[in-house]
């Protein structure tokens, strides 16, 4: 939950209220969610089902409002694997309380799991996506720039200015990993150059799927579509790209499904580096907006030059 602020009774007993007030939702109980990254996420139980509400105070919050229409168009079109919007009592896709941007979505049971048996069950619900028309719909299109690695050296900048303890600490953090930063950056820029001239297969697309799948018995639902984006297959994909068998069950997929295209190396790397720098923009956006809040952010960094994401650059580093 961004910024994992504690909430008082007060504060709950306000947002329930403004959800009956704006939704005749009644609840019953309410608890948090711990679901996504930025939202702050409560389940709302009432005498009759379940709700999944989701605030963002964040600098995304923004995206996240752009985000609706696009859910909206997707469940219009058949796609019943992603959770239904609940509208408000005037027919608004989304709301505002205390400075965020709220949704209301029907809650989905089951847990959060990402293992190879539910890629296979990503990679199908994602070539349904691409199927959906995107004619008349307001998306935001890819254009395979290197404004992710541009802005993370103005955050950096800004952080070298900045005098407090963890500042310096984490600005040190990052001097030691400048080399493996700039030449991923080099990378970004390389493959940038290669993919922009070309928007051929362009779908409406989720850009961290694995990470939120819900599986509830035999259904399988992706959930978090706060940021999609019309782009090709390989913003969903990348994420596996080390993997032959993945990028194998993709192309499968995509093929089942009517879409004649085989995932390309030089847009997989694309990705790749870019979500590299992705991540990093959203640990400074966190730490500038909340400082280190009730975590440890040096740590958070230090993990991150460790973590998953190294395997698939390794594997994009070999890439030509």
């Amino acid at each position: 939950m961004y910024g994992n602020t504690y909430r008082s009774d007060k504060y709950k007993r306000c947002l329930t209220e403004f959800i009956n007030k704006e939704y005749s939702i009644k609840t019953v109980d309410i608890t948090p969610a711990n679901r996504g990254y930025y939202g702050e996420t409560w389940r709302l139980d009432t005498p009759d089902q379940r709700y999944f509400i989701k605030l963002d105070y964040s600098p995304h919050q923004t995206v996240y409002n752009h985000s609706f229409p696009v859910i909206e168009h997707m469940r219009n079109h058949g796609i019943t694997a992603i959770s239904r919007i609940i509208k408000t009592l005037d027919g608004r896709l989304s709301s505002q309380f205390d400075g965020a941007v709220v949704g209301v979505f029907d809650w989905i049971d089951g847990e959060n799991i990402q293992n190879e048996h539910t890629k296979f069950a990503e990679y199908d619900i994602l070539s349904k996506v691409y199927t959906v028309p995107t004619d008349n719909i307001l998306i935001v299109r890819d254009e395979f720039s290197t404004a992710r690695a541009d802005l993370f050296f103005q955050q950096w900048d800004k952080l070298k200015n900045m005098t407090d303890d963890t500042s310096i600490r984490i600005s040190e953090l990052l001097e030691r990993y400048k080399t493996q930063i700039i030449h991923r950056s080099e990378r970004l820029a390389l493959f940038a150059e290669r993919c922009k001239h070309d928007s051929s297969y362009f779908y409406i697309t989720h850009g961290d799927a694995g990470g939120n799948v819900i599986v509830s018995g035999s259904d399988y639902y992706i959930v978090d579509w706060d940021d999609p984006k019309l782009a090709p297959p390989e913003r969903d994909a990348w994420f596996a790209l080390y993997w032959e068998w993945a990028m194998t069950a993709f192309n499968n997929s995509l093929g089942k499904h009517g879409i004649n295209y085989i995932l390309r190396a030089e847009r997989l790397a694309y990705y790749c580096y870019y979500y590299f720098f992705f991540y990093l923009n959203g640990y400074m956006e966190t730490y500038f907006d909340i400082g280190n809040g009730n975590k440890n952010m040096y740590t958070n960094f230090n993990e991150y030059f460790n973590c998953w994401i190294e395997e698939e650059i390794r594997y994009a580093d070999e890439m030509k």
